[in-house]
């Protein structure tokens, strides 16, 4: 096309030459892996494919299909603990989801339909382990090193980009337990979950009260002759005001699809209601203060327990933990044929488990609901110029820019980096900002002679400087046990972004290339082409375009463009944010 160049040779001066076969900005062909086809992988996919013509994307996926973590874990009871119709695309709604906290088939089978409407699967190759990227100085880019699962082979692809969108919910880990594996029944993990075996009328044995065994309880207990739950530290457990589990009816999801606007109103005030409390994070803020009150009386009503209410009710602030919404947790715990034991387990013998009290609790399943590694650092080698590798570079602390990039590293892009806002509010709306912003400088490269580009070391320590003087007024930093920390209770905050999730979209919504060391595949000038601009070779564009009888411009500044963007005065009920004139309470 007229508006396009040949790839690449190598030779920055030969494609300084082919820069003058095209005009203004002509786009160079971009070659992109992707590593993962769960959500961020298929949403880049998705705006790969609307937005760009000269482009080649390969996406390789371990796994034998889609959906990342929602293939993986089927465990009795998982599901999504935010509100379903907060968990899709923005331009891409479901009028049918089952209830608000939806199971994770629901949700597989969402990014399936997703797939299969924007026919994504082109892109994908399954069964295809990426197990190294290498940086190759004459090529400028990365050479990629993939396991075929099926043939039980590796091959090697390159690319000029490497997007790296494997999550951090991906990575099981057994929990360092002594003894685990001497245990004699049926060892089970939650994000390993073998269907085939039959809980029914067992005695089951259940460690970790996090967002996995706090699904499992309740759906397991009443088909269980008994369960023995081992918790060995408090937690919020229960859904803040106004986001209650609710079934929807038949009616109400017709209503969804048969009323105009019906949907797209309940959608915005469900985000909208996720949105305002991001106060509840602030320390001595009177939404966390007035949350923690209610969500204290709430789990002292469903315990009915003295000692449980000891126990599993936190001293630390609401929020500190990911908060999870517990449906019929608290109530199952004070079920006939479940036992809490608190405290730690010291080890594992072939026939249960061995507590801190001194008694054994043997049980004929066992199940670790004990989580993921959810450090950030890579499951595979990366390495940079130099030799450099990004697993050394992030096995003590990572630090990223904006959660998308690494110094020293360049080409290369990852979704949920450290210090995104992974737990800050509504997730997939972080994963479009994130995805947008990736697709900027992909477009940059394509257009401006880019050959390699990379955030500088200064940039990203004075980004982590201001995240971690902005910690200090959170609850994230309180004294918890968290996956949003380094390692120890008391240590810095990685996963978390210093701010809001509306924050963060507007921090993301330009490129600072001042923030970047740039290089050029020759002169950085010669993205001007050929003299013609792109306008005079579309025979179909007005080519006086710019002659008005009217200023009808767009706004010019970044306050005019939010407030466009935002639609600015069109909506008078919101509660002013937390920290700016008062205290915004949750609302749906």
């Amino acid at each position: 096309m007229a508006n396009q160049i040949p790839p690449r040779t190598g030779n920055p001066e030969s494609d300084a030459q082919r820069r003058l076969l095209g005009p203004i900005h002509a786009e160079r062909h971009v070659r992109i892996i992707c590593v993962g086809a769960g959500a961020s992988g298929l949403l880049l996919a998705y705006k790969l494919q609307r937005h760009f013509q000269n482009y080649s994307l390969t996406i390789y996926e371990k796994n034998p299909k889609i959906s990342g973590t929602w293939y993986e874990n089927r465990y009795p009871g998982c599901a999504c603990d935010i509100p379903a119709h907060t968990y899709t695309w923005s331009f891409e709604p479901k009028p049918d989801w089952s209830a608000v906290y939806a199971g994770s088939k629901e949700i597989n089978q969402y990014f399936e339909d997703f797939a299969q409407k924007y026919h994504l699967h082109q892109y994908i190759k399954p069964l295809h382990e990426v197990s190294g990227a290498y940086w190759n100085e004459k090529q400028a880019g990365y050479d990629v090193h993939i396991k075929d699962l099926n043939a039980g082979t590796e091959i090697v692809d390159s690319c000029d980009i490497l997007i790296n969108a494997s999550g951090i919910l991906n990575h099981w880990k057994w929990p360092a337990i002594p003894g685990l594996h001497d245990y004699k029944g049926k060892l089970l993990h939650t994000a390993s979950w073998d269907d085939n075996v039959e809980l029914k009328g067992k005695h089951v044995g259940l460690i970790g009260n996090g967002s996995s065994g706090i699904q499992v309880l309740p759906t397991i207990q009443p088909h269980v002759s008994k369960c023995t739950t081992f918790i060995r530290e408090p937690t919020w457990v229960s859904p803040v005001q106004g986001l209650e589990q609710h079934k929807y009816t038949e009616e109400e999801k017709q209503d969804f699809v048969g009323k105009p606007g019906a949907l797209t109103e309940y959608r915005k005030n469900v985000e909208s209601g996720l949105n305002a409390q991001f106060g509840i994070f602030l320390k001595g803020s009177q939404i966390n203060s007035e949350t923690s009150d209610y969500m204290k009386e709430l789990m002292k009503e469903k315990l009915h327990n003295q000692f449980l209410e000891e126990k599993l009710i936190p001293e630390w602030s609401v929020g500190c933990r990911r908060l999870t919404p517990g449906v019929g947790y608290l109530e199952a715990l004070g079920e006939e044929n479940v036992q809490v034991v608190y405290g730690e387990i010291t080890k594992v013998t072939e026939r249960g488990c061995v507590c801190d009290d001194g008694n054994e609790y043997p049980v004929d399943v066992l199940i670790c609901a004990t989580g993921f590694d959810t450090g950030f650092k890579p499951r595979f080698p990366i390495i940079g110029p130099g030799g450099a590798n990004l697993q050394d570079e992030w096995a003590k602390q990572a630090e990223s820019y904006l959660g998308v990039s690494a110094a020293g590293f360049p080409n290369y892009m990852l979704f949920l980096g450290p210090n995104c806002p992974i737990g800050n509010g509504p997730v997939l709306s972080a994963i479009e900002t994130q995805a947008d912003y990736m697709l900027k400088l992909v477009d940059r490269w394509q257009t401006h002679n880019i050959r390699t580009f990379s955030p500088t070391k200064a940039a990203i320590q004075d980004f982590v400087a201001h995240k971690d003087f902005f910690m200090k007024r959170t609850v994230w930093a309180d004294p918890c046990r968290s996956w949003y920390k380094a390692s120890a209770v008391d240590d810095t905050v990685t996963a978390l972004w210093p701010g809001s999730t509306l924050h963060y979209i507007e921090a993301m919504q330009e490129l600072r290339l001042e923030d970047y060391e740039i290089g050029y595949a020759g002169n950085r000038f010669a993205w001007l082409g050929n003299g013609y601009s792109q306008t005079e070779l579309d025979e179909t564009c007005d080519w006086a375009f710019y002659i008005r009888e009217y200023d009808d411009d767009l706004p010019i500044t970044k306050d005019g463009k939010r407030k466009l963007l935002t639609r600015s005065g069109t909506v008078t009920n919101h509660s002013a944010p937390v920290g700016i004139t008062g205290a915004a309470q949750p609302k749906i």
